[in-house]
């Protein structure tokens, strides 16, 4: 026991040499270097509560233009990205064929209104069939032959003319009555004929205008398909148009987050390789989930400066609620080591950790789900600055 006791003392005694010496070369360890810092409230921000989804973008309105009567291409006056406008001229089949067309079936629509008494000119077909020449005639006749009926009968009652001479009236007077029902449908044929000519004229000049492919929409010229002077069937495509703005986004809502999203709600829209935010609008939602995956498909528009392509790969934020309010920071307080989140604050004069759970960021706030209260004050830019070392507040 006393051996022990010893060889502790001898030890001890070597150990406070050990200090002393250390002390005597000044390698005890100073005291932490007080820091001045600035601080900044934690607050309650109004912020805007955003479901973000991924999406594509799409033309408004994409169109393939097709010839509906069937010719020879003879001009196009368009190619890959021509701008056009409503109504403008896409393509152009050879007219002359049904300008003859049109100009035949004017003729005989002429004819067929000469026969009704009706000028050749004139875009009223309207015709009283008892003013007619042709049942005029037969009604003078059959009004005639009813006058000598009447006659003969008043004679055959006097006992003057005998039956044989009544039967005789009687029987023109037949005669004149089934011509003059002849008469009026003749006329009622000639009308059917009348207007049998004005459709063929119309269905003419129909075709006719139908030679010239017009635009359907302003927009871009995706693809030129024909080429001038080869014959084209009818429904032979010659160009695609595309409406590119607004720009159609079509967006799939997970279904925990589909019921928050309803039309007319603002969007935010982001592509690959620009910084710039492009706001769209919500349009149109389908009425259902898809069964396969409880995807809704909605579909925003997008109004650009003409920086924005169809095809594009989007990324869309759209604001749900932009009333609601948050627990914020600056991002300046935020550190971040090994991944977990901290700020620094101040007990006693001395930096104190505080993990905190972050959510949504942007590049004036962040916010802070769990770690801290409004009130608070932060450390900013606390750089390497761990708990317990000594700070104070810079003026």
């Amino acid at each position: 026991m006393f051996s022990v006791a010893v060889l502790f003392g001898v030890a001890g005694n070597l150990a406070c040499q050990r200090d002393l010496a250390r002390a005597a070369r000044g390698d005890a360890s100073p005291t932490p270097e007080v820091r001045r810092v600035k601080t900044t409230p934690v607050t309650r921000t109004q912020v805007e509560h955003v479901v973000t989804a991924l999406g594509t973008l799409a033309p408004l309105e994409q169109a393939t233009l097709r010839v509906k009567v069937p010719g020879r291409l003879q001009s196009i006056p368009v190619d890959l990205g021509t701008t056009v406008r409503p109504g403008q001229l896409v393509a152009q089949i050879e007219p002359d064929d049904y300008r003859l067309r049109v100009q035949q079936a004017a003729a005989a629509l002429a004819q067929a209104r000469a026969r009704l008494g009706l000028p050749a000119e004139g875009s009223s077909d309207r015709v009283d069939p008892e003013q007619t020449g042709l049942v005029r005639q037969a009604r003078a006749v059959l009004e005639q032959a009813q006058v000598e009926r009447d006659r003969f009968h008043a004679l055959l009652d006097q006992g003057i003319i005998s039956r044989s001479q009544f039967d005789a009236a009687d029987a023109a007077y037949k005669v004149a009555l089934s011509r003059y029902q002849d008469a009026l449908e003749e006329i009622n044929n000639r009308l059917g004929i009348l207007a049998q000519r004005r459709s063929e004229l119309a269905i003419a000049q129909q075709q006719l205008d139908d030679t010239a492919v017009l635009a359907p929409f302003g927009g871009v010229v995706q693809e030129r398909l024909g080429n001038i002077g080869e014959f084209l069937a009818a429904g032979s495509p010659v160009a695609t148009i595309l409406k590119l703005n607004p720009l159609r986004l079509r967006v799939e809502i997970p279904e925990r987050e589909a019921y928050q999203i309803k039309p007319n709600q603002k969007v935010r829209v982001t592509v690959e390789g620009s910084d710039k935010a492009y706001t769209g609008i919500v349009k149109r939602l389908s009425p259902a989930l898809l069964e396969q995956n409880r995807i809704l498909i909605i579909e925003a528009e997008v109004s650009h400066d003409g920086s924005l392509k169809p095809g594009s790969f989007a990324r869309a934020e759209i604001v749900t609620n932009d009333r609601e309010t948050a627990v914020t920071v600056s991002p300046r307080a935020i550190v971040t080591f090994a991944g977990i989140d901290k700020v620094l604050t101040i007990r006693d004069g001395k930096a104190l950790e505080r993990p905190v759970t972050l959510g949504r960021r942007t590049a004036e706030w962040v916010e802070i789900v769990k770690g801290v209260q409004v009130g608070d004050e932060v450390i900013l830019d606390p750089g390497n600055l761990q708990t317990g070392h000594p700070v104070v507040i810079a003026d």
